[in-house]
């Protein structure tokens, strides 16, 4: 099983080009079902062609029953039986299984859910808290005003590099799920908070020599490329300074600048484009935030809206 898994986690980098991101949720998934196997005394065997056998769809099932118990989000369950169904799809492909046992077993529906925005006010509110005028406080406005300003995702800021933004057009190359690329448009805040950062970009990189083919566009207080983890910390900290009395991450500026998108007419077309997702209808949950939110205002401005 660890050699299968070994391997798979070379199909993934080599053929599949997932990324980073995804094989790792891939390999965690694929570790604890292992471990699965092992604490319920569920032996792997060969038959006599070499093809693993003793592990079915039922295996499986009892696999996500205990994660049910265990109360685990669907969303994530879901993505648990995709990482088995990857698997054992590529473990058929070269022969080492007869078939695949996950494709007989059905991914919860996930749960639908509005996603979480600031309004207009508070979106304003975090951008105009005072960001330190050194390297450090100049990378964080920056970073700030590029998430609302573009929508990206976390991985992908992180993954920006120095040539990727072009002032003079106003936008930017970026790569998406799957590695995939695109071109976002950038807006005037981001691109000025961006130049003043790199003007004093050069203080972080003394105590690291930088590789002269990827340059990282954000980079840690020792020059390294800047972690999701580090720009989450990073986030929370100027959603405290500026007195949003909520917990909210990077992903909600993503939210909020679909949402605000969306608000004022944006069309729905544009806005997947821009966020880079591959199917409209993951984009059309953002047509429910403005239909609820036009609702409120109703119900709050008419005077017959609520029997009055």
């Amino acid at each position: 099983m660890d050699k299968a898994i070994k391997d798979f986690e070379i199909h993934m980098e080599v053929v599949r080009n997932l990324s980073p991101h995804t094989s790792r949720n891939y390999l965690a998934d694929l570790r604890q079902f292992r471990e699965f196997l092992v604490r319920n005394n569920i032996s792997i065997m060969k038959d006599d062609e070499g093809a693993i056998t003793g592990i079915d769809h039922m295996v499986i099932r009892a696999f996500l029953g205990s994660l049910y118990r265990r109360r685990i989000k669907k969303v994530t369950i879901s993505r648990k039986v995709a990482a088995l169904r990857a698997f054992f799809k590529y473990l058929q492909r070269v022969g080492r299984v007869k078939n695949n046992p996950a494709e007989m077993v059905q991914a919860p529906q996930a749960d639908k859910y509005l996603p979480t925005f600031l309004p207009v006010d508070e979106m304003f509110s975090l951008l105009n808290v005072k960001f330190k005028p050194d390297a450090l406080g100049l990378r964080n406005r920056a970073i700030m005003e590029l998430l609302y300003s573009s929508g990206i995702r976390v991985s992908e800021l992180t993954g920006l590099n120095m040539d990727d933004i072009d002032f003079t057009q106003c936008q930017m190359l970026v790569r998406g799920k799957g590695r995939k690329e695109r071109i976002v448009p950038v807006g005037d805040h981001a691109l000025t908070a961006v130049k003043n950062y790199l003007e004093k970009r050069g203080e972080l990189t003394k105590k690291k020599v930088e590789d002269p083919v990827e340059k990282p566009l954000f980079i840690s207080r020792v020059g390294t490329r800047l972690t999701p983890r580090s720009l989450g910390r990073i986030v929370d900290k100027y959603v405290c300074l500026s007195g949003i009395n909520r917990k909210i991450g990077p992903h909600t500026l993503r939210h909020t600048f679909a949402t605000h998108l969306m608000d004022a007419g944006a069309d729905l077309r544009i806005i997947q484009e821009l966020l880079g997702h591959e199917s409209l209808s993951t984009t059309q949950k953002y047509t429910s935030v403005s239909v609820k939110r036009l609702m409120e205002m109703y119900d709050k401005a008419h005077p017959k809206a609520r029997g009055g």
